[in-house]
């Protein structure tokens, strides 16, 4: 299939700060003064398109957008939290009444069911366009994508998508990841640093983001380890905080996150030691604790969705951004880190954005004594999305 980029969408608004100790306004605004390009510095686009599907478009005071949630946004932080803002973030770029989202919250992805009935009602209430935004909910909307051939369907993570009326959306999350890994190597003085997964090895979406932060950490820290207890659900909020409990019980005086809810973050300023964010920027939630967070702009790829619909230029690419897009990235750092840390983030994240570090590059050892990569290469994308289900040497998984 031919590649397609995104850019021409909407205004080049980019901004250099990222969620960076603000409210929740604040927040809103941050992602509605961003927006997305095609394109990267490495050379690579970053979507994929499908069969050119074209369109007469909608017009605007037509649209309406519905969007599934596995929580409710009004927690405040979180996984849920970022995506919404994601939404309002475009509802004001594209000037959109509030009659014009339907929101369904509190969807269990591992239920079938109600995934579908969830969707069925955006469907009923004239829904044009709609995003289901966790990984569970993907093969329902990959189903309900060839009953409703006429309304136009997104889901974020996962791999999935038809080319015509269904697309996947993601990012490169794990670039934002290393820069965290190198603030978790800075910042530890036990030399253990926990992380709180979703999801084990099979998943490569987690297991990516473990293997960039521990390359991170090991870029600065070649003593340090890194402990990761998995909850095998995306969103367990007892379970979260168990895995987090246990990882301190341990002795790790870092604690990372790759799961919905605070409390990784809330259990480590109780503790007095340190934590990095996900998703949102949780410095609200322990601000003695939080180093950094790695956060996502979602309102990027939502706006430029929406107005691709509206437009009729929708042609069923992927999207697959990343830093240079504004997708991804990491809050401020907190003024308590470590001297130094500063310059190693930016000195890395310059690496990247020019395209001299793609994180997973050159020969990987793993946990297992293997080696993966090879000299003078990179992973691909190809690889790191779906194929990336082995731990780097510096990866203990507890039981």
């Amino acid at each position: 299939m031919k590649k397609k980029k995104w850019s021409g969408w909407i205004a080049a608004l980019l901004c250099g700060c990222l969620l960076a100790g603000c409210g929740a306004q604040t927040e809103i605004d941050d992602y509605a003064t961003n927006s997305v390009d095609g394109s990267d510095e490495q050379g690579t686009e970053s979507s994929v398109a499908g069969d050119n599907t074209t369109s007469t478009g909608i017009p605007k005071d037509e649209i309406k957008v519905g969007v599934i949630h596995l929580s409710d946004p009004a927690d405040g932080s979180g996984y849920t939290y970022t995506h919404d803002l994601g939404i309002q973030g475009m509802q004001q770029n594209l000037g959109l009444s509030d009659e014009q989202i339907v929101r369904k919250i509190n969807v269990a992805d591992t239920d079938a069911a109600a995934t579908r009935t969830a969707i069925q009602e955006c469907i009923d209430e004239g829904c044009n366009i709609i995003f289901t935004t966790s990984w569970g909910y993907m093969e329902t909307t990959a189903e309900m994508a060839e009953e409703y051939p006429d309304i136009y369907f997104s889901h974020g993570t996962g791999y999935m998508s038809n080319g015509k009326n269904f697309n996947n959306y993601f990012g490169r999350i794990y670039q934002a990841r290393y820069l965290s890994g190198i603030v978790a190597g800075m910042n530890t003085e036990t030399d253990k640093i926990g992380y709180v997964a979703a999801m084990d090895s099979e998943n490569s979406e987690v297991t990516g983001g473990i293997d960039a932060f521990a390359l991170g950490i090991y870029s600065v820290n070649q003593n340090a380890e890194v402990y990761v207890k998995v909850t095998n659900s995306w969103f367990d909020p007892e379970g979260e905080k168990a895995a987090a409990q246990t990882l301190l019980d341990m002795g790790c005086d870092v604690i990372a996150q790759h799961c919905d809810t605070e409390y990784p973050q809330t259990l480590a300023q109780e503790r007095g030691v340190y934590s990095i964010g996900y998703n949102s920027d949780m410095s609200k939630n322990a601000p003695d604790a939080c180093l950094c967070s790695v956060i996502w702009n979602w309102s990027a790829y939502y706006t430029a969705a929406v107005q691709s619909v509206i437009d009729g230029t929708w042609d069923g690419s992927n999207y697959y951004g990343g830093m240079t897009e504004n997708l991804v990235g990491i809050t401020a750092l907190a003024d308590f880190c470590a001297d130094g840390t500063e310059e190693k983030v930016e000195e890395a994240k310059k690496q990247i954005l020019a395209g001299e570090n793609g994180v997973f590059d050159g020969v990987i050892e793993t946990n297992t004594g293997e080696t993966v990569g090879e000299a003078g290469k990179t992973l691909d994308d190809a690889t790191i999305t779906g194929g990336i289900n082995w731990y780097f040497k510096n990866v203990t998984v507890v039981e």
